[in-house]
């Protein structure tokens, strides 16, 4: 009789087991939950596009887009920050790699290391290794690459410099030229949405990058350029007087908003990450026919880089799904389905160049011949509270005009924050 009941008891388990077992793979190919702040014209399209073709593949598999609004990340950052700290992680989240994701998110425990899925899939190989570095730690790789974006670019409706008789500039100094005759026009000059505070602070790090070199600005960040360079004050001086031809209304509005001043004929100018370039699209616009482009003036030769990757939370609900994921982003066809439709080069050196717009593909050249620097204002070079000093520090210039004082607040957060 005990045997009888032994028996029944683990013929029992055995179900409960294979019950909880079939549940948990139920779950385990029901969903993935994709965390981004791609809700703007461009991005948005292209990580449906993404989305797309992950369901291609893995169509038992549901993916919850979980977007939040706010340029940059700007609010995304916090909701993520706060559900990251309190054990509720996505299974997968747009991160810049380089400082935002190493400093905030690998050095603190939170991340697990992909180094194994990338040489199984047979793909390390692939990127573009500057940029794969940028997700790295102590030997081990934690996310993904998906692109690569510019941020010291400058677009230009090119109807409206013709109308104007105004000349692309070649130079700081021909590009004020540019600004003040445009003014003068009645035109908005330069086309500014700063209510983010990190559009302002794009436009300043581009013109450290002017008047530093590109040696000299990545020295800010490994300890060779020091704080109080008279080239950082130069940059100031040229902001300053850069300052005086945007909008007065920027500080209500976003990059977006900015982007379609210009792209409405109301502005000549705008200095904005590429990713504007897919925006522009969106609207109607063909590149090289509506819109020029060009570096900002006197940073020729440096592409100011920015990576948008995704990588595996610890605790992911779903991490057998988010593998999915990653490998979906991290192949060629994912590649060349999202970044054509961002705005984007890819971060794999074999892309089909193809499927890429005049623009994307000068990008693509500039960016095998250029100096890489980090970004600032995207994450990529300094801790976050070096950014978010910054920001208040250029968005209190604005309104102040004291140079002086923004060069001494610029060296205290140096020495505060990064060396």
């Amino acid at each position: 009789m005990l045997f009888k009941k032994s028996m029944l008891l683990s013929i029992l388990l055995m179900v409960a087991l294979l019950f909880v077992s079939s549940f948990s793979a139920m779950a385990q190919d029901g969903e993935v939950e994709i965390f981004s702040w791609w809700t703007g014209g461009g991005e948005e399209e292209g990580l449906n596009a993404l989305i797309e073709l992950f369901n291609e593949d893995y169509p038992d598999v549901e993916v919850i887009n979980a977007t939040v609004a706010g340029g940059a990340g700007s609010n995304a950052k916090a909701v993520l920050k706060t559900r990251m700290v309190g054990g509720n992680p996505p299974d997968s989240f747009q991160v810049h790699g380089g400082a935002e994701l190493v400093n905030t998110y690998v050095e603190t425990g939170m991340m697990e290391p992909i180094t194994g899925l990338l040489e199984e899939w047979g793909v390390k190989d692939k990127f573009n290794q500057q940029i794969l570095e940028m997700s790295s730690y102590e030997g081990e790789y934690y996310s993904v690459p998906v692109n690569v974006h510019r941020s010291n670019i400058m677009f230009y409706n090119k109807a409206v410099l013709e109308e104007n008789n105004v000349e692309p500039p070649t130079d700081l100094a021909s590009f004020k030229e540019a600004l003040a005759k445009l003014d003068e026009a009645g035109v908005v000059p330069l086309s500014l949405g700063d209510t983010n505070k990190w559009p302002a602070t794009q436009i300043f790090e581009s013109l450290l990058v002017s008047t530093l070199g590109p040696e000299g600005y990545n020295g800010l960040w490994n300890g060779n350029t020091a704080a109080d360079d008279p080239a950082i004050r130069e940059a100031l001086v040229h902001f300053d007087d850069i300052m005086q031809y945007v909008n007065e209304d920027h500080s209500a509005l976003t990059w977006q908003d900015a982007t379609q001043i210009m792209q409405e004929g109301e502005a000549g100018f705008n200095i904005m990450g590429d990713w504007a370039e897919g925006y522009m699209k969106t609207l109607g616009w063909t590149p090289g026919e509506e819109f020029g482009w060009m570096p900002v003036p006197e940073s020729e030769g440096t592409f100011i880089v920015i990576t948008d990757t995704f990588g595996l939370p610890k605790g992911a609900p779903n991490p057998e799904n988010a593998e999915k994921w990653l490998k979906t982003i991290a192949s060629v066809e994912g590649q060349d389905t999202f970044n054509p439709i961002k705005g984007s080069i890819p971060a794999r050196l074999d892309a089909d160049k193809s499927k890429y717009d005049p623009y994307l593909t000068s990008a693509m050249e500039d960016f095998a011949e250029d100096t890489l620097s980090p970004s600032i204002a995207h994450g990529s070079a300094a801790p976050e509270g070096f950014i978010t000093a910054l920001n208040d520090t250029i968005n209190e210039f604005i309104t102040t005009g004291d140079v002086d004082a923004a060069f001494e607040n610029f060296q205290d957060n140096h020495e505060e924050y990064v060396q």
